[in-house]
């Protein structure tokens, strides 16, 4: 009979045997905050306007938080691969989705004035989501490349 703490070699390799450092865990908990904040705005714009909002995007989306919260586990675990497709997949092309749209308005023209004039409660929980969706991202992607997170992927590689 096994030990009750028995891990299989190939994946006692994979990580120190320390563990992953504060950082790297509360990047951990952030990529799952905004891909919970991603899922609560697409609950918003399905209840909003539900012949819109379900379909491919939203299968598109559900294979998005899915992975991301894949990758995100083999970050934890030291996976530098995993760091590097969150960064650059999520923090870098994620972010600029997020935020086109809004700055494409400005850009063309559009007042924040008029833009909040007409927000609406859904509106605005859904841009209380959004900031802290994109927090989250931006938060997580620092503490990925701190000091102690960059020692943890080197000792994991």
């Amino acid at each position: 009979m096994m030990p009750a703490t028995f891990i299989p070699a190939r994946r006692a390799a994979e990580r120190p045997a320390a563990g992953p450092p504060p950082a790297v865990r509360a990047a951990f908990a952030l990529w799952v905050t905004a891909v919970a904040a991603g899922a609560f705005e697409t609950a918003l714009m399905v209840g909003r306007d539900p012949a819109e909002g379900f379909g491919a995007g939203l299968v598109v989306r559900l294979v998005v938080f899915t992975a991301a919260v894949l990758v995100a586990v083999r970050m934890r675990c030291g996976a530098g691969w995993a760091r590097i497709t969150l960064a650059i997949g999520l923090g870098v092309l994620g972010t600029a989705s997020l935020v086109v749209e809004p700055l494409g308005y400005l850009l063309d023209g559009g007042s924040l004035a008029d833009a909040l004039a007409r927000v609406d409660a859904l509106e605005r929980v859904f841009a209380v989501s959004r900031t802290v969706h994109l927090a989250a991202v931006l938060t997580a992607v620092v503490l990925m490349f701190r000091p102690a997170a960059n020692r943890y992927f080197r000792e994991a590689a």
